[in-house]
């Protein structure tokens, strides 16, 4: 397995933090990031950037893997590259500590704020469950919605295609 390190020119970890910013705690992205994959393909003309094969992405705590990480970036007055959009493709999986977020595809659009998951939708924390089809994340207010069936007629980890959760209850004192 090929390691690339990347600075945050490519900012590359944009997809980790704000997609689990509602369950999952976030450290740090101004740290270091460290990205490994089998393969990397720049299509310069293309404004485009793939990783492939068994992607992990770390940053300070913070970890996504993909089979599959595209970023798609333009470059502003021939400068640096500033992205757009970035696309987790083939079992995601977010964690942070015990705190994990999962799903099919994850995608991150910069531009609106939007994050997106959809498939098998599986967030864990402090020991509550929840799973869905499609996980919709507005960075601009905070609100996250989780809906039981896929965009495209797929349907979440339950057989209904609804929404479903598992919750602790705190123990009281009688």
């Amino acid at each position: 397995m090929k390691k690339i390190t990347l600075a945050a020119s490519l900012g590359v970890i944009l997809i980790a933090a704000p997609l689990v910013a509602q369950a999952i705690k976030i450290g740090n992205t101004n740290a270091p990031v460290d990205v490994d994959a089998d393969r990397i393909e720049v299509e310069d003309r293309a404004d485009r950037a793939t990783f492939a094969g068994n992607v992990r992405v770390r940053q300070e705590g913070l970890a996504l893997n993909a089979q599959r990480l595209t970023v798609a970036y333009n470059k502003v007055n021939g400068g640096s590259p500033q992205i757009d959009r970035l696309e987790a493709i083939g079992d995601v999986h977010v964690t942070r500590e015990a705190d994990s977020a999962r799903g099919d595809v994850a995608i991150y659009d910069l531009n609106r704020k939007l994050i997106t998951m959809i498939g098998g939708v599986e967030l864990q924390q402090n020991g509550n469950t929840v799973h869905g089809g499609r996980l919709v994340i507005d960075l601009n207010s905070g609100r996250s919605v989780i809906d039981g069936s896929s965009v495209g007629g797929g349907t979440s980890t339950s057989s209904s295609g609804r929404v479903t959760g598992h919750f602790t209850v705190p123990q009281r004192q009688p």
